[in-house]
């Protein structure tokens, strides 16, 4: 059965997800060590400490790994048209946005990996870990926005999707996670800006 996070959707690159385990009460926002900046692309992120109640599926995530001080990154793209639509020009969207954080968080990831920290970062397209693939739990973007931010829902037949508080539902999530310090992994984010901005115009 799907953890507290849950799965993403049927459709893996939808910021979407099955209305499965909805909480009576209202979220309690873990602690925030970063609060939400804006980094290449306009892309948003923001850093926390994983809650304590989603730490067993952190570990389903990660098996062999101590989740203790494990720091979760979800990162948001605004998008330039509502992804509850369907179609050519939303799927050319969303494969723009994934090209996007795949190509940010490789550069985050590897950087950090190469300082001798444990990182990794989320497919959105399978809810799959891309670093260490020797799990197959999947991880829910809509409902640790949820739980991380107390984003807001919206259902759209079967699934249930997130609400950025500016952008509606034109929005493409997608998260990273280490074992690094908030301050190792600034300065990592830094130059993984630096070094996208040089060889991109407008990044």
């Amino acid at each position: 059965p799907a953890g507290s996070f849950g799965p993403i959707a049927s459709s893996r690159c939808n910021p979407f997800s099955p209305p499965y385990q909805r909480s009576d009460t209202a979220p309690t926002t873990p602690l925030m060590l970063v609060p939400i900046t804006t980094t290449v692309w306009g892309m948003e992120y923001s850093v926390h400490e994983c809650p304590r109640r989603h730490k067993p599926e952190a570990e389903a995530m990660f098996p062999g790994l101590d989740v203790s001080n494990l720091l979760v990154i979800p990162t948001c793209q605004r998008t330039t048209m509502d992804l509850v639509q369907t179609g050519e020009t939303v799927d050319e969207e969303k494969d723009f946005c994934l090209e996007r954080f795949l190509a940010f968080a490789e550069k985050v990831t590897d950087k950090l990996v190469a300082k001798g920290h444990w990182a990794d970062y989320i497919d959105p397209c399978s809810g799959l870990s891309m670093v260490n693939k020797n799990s197959q739990q999947i991880y829910g973007e809509v409902d640790a926005l949820v739980t991380l931010l107390n984003y807001q829902t919206t259902n759209s037949g079967c699934c249930k999707v997130v609400l950025h508080p500016q952008w509606g539902s034109a929005v493409y999530p997608a998260t990273i996670f280490t074992k690094a310090s908030s301050v190792e992994l600034a300065a990592v984010i830094t130059e993984a800006e630096t070094e996208i901005r040089a060889t991109e115009v407008g990044a």
